[in-house]
């Protein structure tokens, strides 16, 4: 079965998600990939809150970047881990960085053959779709000046716009967001931070705390 948890802030959702998943010894290996805010590409405090929140639902964490790997080392890496978590930050470096290391074919192989948990927090739950082109004018595509092509891990048909509603992204939605997102191809879930996407196989609905 495919199952993805699709969020805007992992850790204001985390125990919710715990109640599903139920995190037990032996099965709550899970894989904390925060390249998408390494080396200070998006700066914020809350890779050390949105890691802790997981700590605290019960799995054991195990910090991870994709950078300057190769899709065979990423592989062996992460065959062991129960859940697959792609952490916030900048969609485009992340995307990058996905591109040249091949994670992107891991990532749908964990994810739809292996039946491996995927978790994303607002970059994460972005790049989890089709395209990331939405994300154009909120993010800095500066920092992936070797990019090629939006096309996301394509896990879900719709893309995620995280944040709705939030004060913080409000200027950003209103005067860029909205308006270059209108012109795209693909399903939009305004996501606040309180909510998230479940999905199994096919099936999917929006959860809110």
């Amino acid at each position: 079965m495919k199952r993805l948890y699709l969020t805007s802030s992992i850790n204001l959702v985390a125990k919710r998600i715990a109640e599903e998943l139920k995190p037990t010894d032996g099965k709550n290996k899970l894989v904390f990939i925060n390249t998408a805010s390494e080396d200070k590409v998006h700066e914020g405090n809350w890779v050390e809150e949105n890691r802790n929140s997981l700590k605290d639902i019960g799995f054991d964490v195990f910090d991870y970047t994709i950078r300057d790997k190769k899709e065979k080392r990423i592989r062996n890496d992460l065959k062991d881990m129960d859940v697959i978590y792609i952490d916030g930050g900048n969609t485009f470096y992340l995307l990058e960085k996905a591109q040249q290391s091949g994670f992107i074919n891991v990532v749908r192989d964990l994810v739809l053959k292996d039946g491996k948990v995927y978790i994303g927090t607002s970059a994460g739950s972005v790049i989890a779709g089709p395209d990331i082109y939405p994300a154009l004018r909120i993010d800095d595509a500066s920092y992936a000046p070797n990019l090629r092509g939006y096309k996301g891990f394509n896990l879900v048909d719709f893309v995620i716009l995280p944040h709705w509603g939030s004060v913080k992204f409000k200027e950003l939605y209103l005067n860029h967001r909205l308006e270059h997102s209108y012109e795209g191809k693909s399903e939009l879930i305004l996501l606040r931070d309180n909510q998230y996407v479940e999905v199994k196989d096919d099936w999917y609905r929006i959860v809110e705390v």
